[in-house]
C-alpha cells in the first residue's frame, strides 16, 4: 500500500490511499473538517467552563468507610467528610460514583469492571489527584461485593 502526502482537490492529504475514489476523498475531507469544527467547539465549551464563577458552597457531605483490610471484618465504620478527601486545598479530587445502592440493588457490572482495575493505576493517579470511589449502598454490602469481585473483571 502506497502512502502519499499531496494536495488533492485543494486539500492537503497526509493519508491518501491509492485508488481512492473522489467520493471517498470528498467524504474523508468532510469528516476531517467536521472533526476540526468539533474540536474547536469543545475548546470553546471548556473555556466557558473554566470561566464560570465559583458556585454555591457544598455542604461537607459525610461518607461511611470500613476498615482498609477487607479480611479484618466490617467494623469499625467511621465517618469521613468530603473535605477530608482532599490532601491539600489546591489538589484536584476525582470521585468515581459506582452505581450500587438505593434503587440500584445489584452492583453495576461496568462499574465493577472499572473499579476492579483502579488498584493497578491508583499509585499513578495519586501522583496528581486525590481519588475516591463512592456508592450509596451500605458499607457491609459494599465490602461483601468487594470480597466477591476480587480478581473478577465483571460481576453480572
Amino acid at each position: 500500500m502506497e502512502w502519499l502526502t499531496s494536495f488533492i482537490n485543494g486539500s492537503y492529504r497526509e493519508t491518501n490511499l491509492t485508488n481512492e475514489s473522489a467520493r471517498v476523498l470528498t467524504r474523508r475531507e468532510e469528516l476531517r473538517l467536521a472533526e476540526i469544527e468539533l474540536m474547536e467547539h469543545q475548546e470553546r465549551v471548556a473555556a466557558l467552563r473554566r470561566a464560570l464563577p465559583p458556585g454555591a458552597l457544598l455542604r461537607d457531605h459525610e461518607f461511611l468507610e470500613g476498615p482498609v483490610d477487607l479480611d479484618a471484618g466490617d467494623e469499625p465504620v467511621r465517618k469521613v467528610r468530603l473535605s477530608e478527601l482532599f490532601t491539600v486545598t489546591e489538589r484536584p479530587l476525582v470521585i468515581y460514583h459506582m452505581m450500587y445502592g438505593k434503587k440500584q440493588t445489584k452492583p453495576c457490572p461496568m462499574c465493577t469492571m472499572w473499579v476492579g482495575r483502579f488498584n493497578g493505576v491508583a499509585h499513578h493517579l495519586a501522583q496528581n489527584i486525590d481519588f475516591a470511589i463512592v456508592m450509596a449502598a451500605d458499607p457491609k454490602a459494599i465490602r461483601d461485593h468487594a470480597r466477591r469481585a476480587d480478581g473478577v473483571s465483571c460481576v453480572c
